[in-house]
């Protein structure tokens, strides 16, 4: 591929970034928000749970909304979104302002992540589709690694209302980058909600969607909750953790190049690696919290496993999908994934209340264990099934 041809992969690639860096931004800014508002921090921190299940329960009805649209417009249309309501999110001057420009953000989050796997897929070649996965994943790792840490020190130095600002910024130049370098992508526009039922009925699809969600709400009762864990618990100061959680971000990357390089040959063994791994690494969060080393590789290990998962899936969503489905689908997948988002959050919460924070790597774990025995012993089935009935997938 050209130069050229390589620039609108680049263009998704820093929209997943930013798209990223906004979605989990607050956490860092709570304590501003609450102060300069004279709310709760736990009234500052439903900016997080709205933003959650807004993106869970908006995704499919706006794919919905927007079926017929080609796709270079639509993605434009959602950055273009994305960056007016981060500005309101800054020129905020009330609690209910803020939060209303959140839920404007997680409505540009459901455009985007609907279409940005397949379009990203969609502008290489064909043999580069899972190197364009992997880049996808690898713009969220960084936005782990340098977004959040860099959101939050400019929060602190200037304001947590120059964040939101800042990303507005960038937004605008990403928009105007993608004007000129992204091409033209056609929407068949032929799926109709009828047909809903229908897509529903495969077993793959609906295996996907059911393995999603577990897996989901077992990483994230665990990592929604990984800071008191590694302060409370593991006794760490706040330097370590913040290393620690950077080197989560690393792996990250880690785990999109080992997709590139093994997915193709070692599929569904890829898969079930990716799977069993998150669930054995959240068993060891609690085990290995007293040695510093010890819990840097368990969570290193989680940051590979927990990416290895979400560029696999993402990629056997798009094989299960009919061509002019495959927006509408990822939209449900990127709200499942949210709902999986909150329900970790929710139960982490809950166990941190009942039997303590040392324990949410154990409730993750049980429910990460879940999955991959439904991955083992009936998704993997249903797909090989589904594809030797159509082999042109």
């Amino acid at each position: 591929m050209s130069v050229r041809g390589w620039l609108p992969l680049v263009g998704i690639v820093v929209c997943v970034f930013v798209f990223n860096m906004s979605e989990f931004m607050p956490i860092g800014l709570l304590t501003g928000i609450a102060s300069d508002f004279g709310v709760t921090e736990s009234a500052a921190g439903l900016i997080i749970s709205v933003y959650a299940w807004a993106v869970a329960i908006i995704s499919l009805p706006i794919m919905l909304l927007l079926r017929r649209m080609e796709y270079r417009r639509m993605l434009l249309l959602c950055v273009s979104l994305f960056a007016i309501f981060q500005m309101m999110s800054g020129l905020s001057n009330d609690y209910w302002v803020l939060m209303a420009s959140r839920i404007g953000v997680a409505v540009a989050h459901s455009i985007f992540w609907s279409i940005a796997t397949p379009l990203a897929v969609s502008v290489v070649d064909k043999g580069r589709q899972r190197f364009a996965v992997s880049c996808v994943a690898a713009g969220t790792s960084i936005a782990m690694i340098v977004g959040l840490p860099l959101g939050r020190v400019i929060g602190l130095a200037m304001g947590w209302r120059m964040t939101f600002f800042l990303i507005a910024a960038i937004s605008v130049a990403v928009l105007l980058f993608l004007v000129i370098v992204f091409p033209k992508v056609e929407n068949p526009g032929t799926f109709t909600l009828k047909r809903l039922p229908e897509v529903l009925r495969n077993r793959s699809v609906l295996g996907i969607y059911i393995a999603l969600i577990l897996i989901v709400t077992g990483i994230y009762t665990g990592y929604s909750y990984i800071e008191p864990f590694l302060l409370d618990f593991g006794g760490m100061p706040e330097g370590l953790v913040t290393i620690v959680l950077t080197v989560y971000g690393i792996a990250g990357i880690l785990g999109s190049m080992l997709f590139t390089r093994y997915y193709g040959r070692l599929r569904f063994r890829f898969m079930l690696f990716a799977f069993a791994g998150n669930a054995l690494a959240l068993a060891l969060l609690n085990p290995s919290a007293g040695m510093t080393f010890a819990i840097m590789a368990v969570v290193a290990f989680w940051g590979i496993c927990a990416t290895c998962f979400n560029v696999s899936f993402q990629n056997e969503m798009l094989r299960a999908s009919p061509s002019d489905a495959t927006a509408i689908l990822m939209s449900m997948f990127s709200g499942l994934f949210n709902v999986g988002i909150a329900s970790g959050s929710m139960l982490g919460g809950y166990v941190t209340d009942t039997v303590g924070v040392g324990n949410i790597g154990f409730a993750g774990a049980i429910l990460a264990a879940a999955s991959t025995v439904f991955v083992s012993l009936y998704l993997i089935g249903r797909i090989r099934s589904s594809e030797a009935n159509s082999p042109s997938v």
